[in-house]
């Protein structure tokens, strides 16, 4: 870690600003060198003190989105950059993620995680809240549950909708005029793609997958 490193603060939060500077004085001994709230002031600010650590919540600068604020910062790639936000919604914790941010803050933090974050970022390592860190594995599992609902075919899906409303393997057969057979084997095959090992199983990876609702379940 740098003896003196330059830091710089945007947000438009006068509460966080002032909780910001204190908590990095008392906690590193380190001294804010700019403050903006908004992106002409952090253009100029940044080019003012180059190699700074910006700590910046991007939902209080007058950002277009998030597209903007890469550009925004684009030339500043080198610098330690990390993001401490009130919310953070599944679309662009995956867009920072995406554009390599190393360390993601939400303001409900504690003061471990915000020193952890604030030692990270000065490193240039990553580190994210556990907040964060819940959310992230949200986007994995919806991602792995779409990859799976992606392998089922259209009568798959439509069995076990009939599976979820309670509808025995003879009645389904009946329902779609096919063999009793095929809905075994429809069955088999969509029990091994997803891994379950009965009815009871099956309906609740529909629930979870949005395959079906809670309330459409005959329990």
């Amino acid at each position: 870690m740098d003896q003196h490193p330059n830091i710089i603060l945007a947000d438009d939060q006068f509460l966080i600003i002032q909780a910001l500077q204190n908590f990095l004085f008392q906690e590193f001994n380190l001294r804010v060198t700019g403050i903006v709230n908004n992106k002409i002031d952090l253009v100029r600010t940044m080019s003012d003190h180059p190699g700074a650590m910006l700590i910046i919540d991007f939902n209080h600068i007058d950002f277009d989105d998030l597209s903007d604020m890469r550009k925004t910062l684009q030339s500043w790639r080198e610098q330690n950059l990390m993001i401490l936000t009130n919310t953070l919604s599944r679309n662009e914790l995956s867009e920072l993620n995406a554009a390599g941010i190393k360390t993601i803050l939400l303001k409900t933090a504690d003061r471990d995680e915000l020193s952890s974050g604030i030692r990270a970022a000065l490193s240039g390592k990553k580190y994210y809240s556990q907040q964060v860190l819940d959310l992230l594995t949200e986007i994995k599992q919806e991602k792995s549950v779409a990859r799976e609902n992606a392998s089922l075919t259209g009568s798959e899906i439509e069995i076990i909708r009939s599976i979820a409303d309670g509808l025995t393997t003879k009645q389904i057969a009946a329902g779609k005029h096919i063999s009793y057979h095929t809905v075994m084997t429809h069955r088999k095959n969509i029990f091994r793609k997803l891994n379950v090992n009965n009815a009871s199983e099956l309906v609740m990876y529909a629930i979870r997958a949005g395959i079906i609702d809670t309330i459409e379940y005959n329990i």
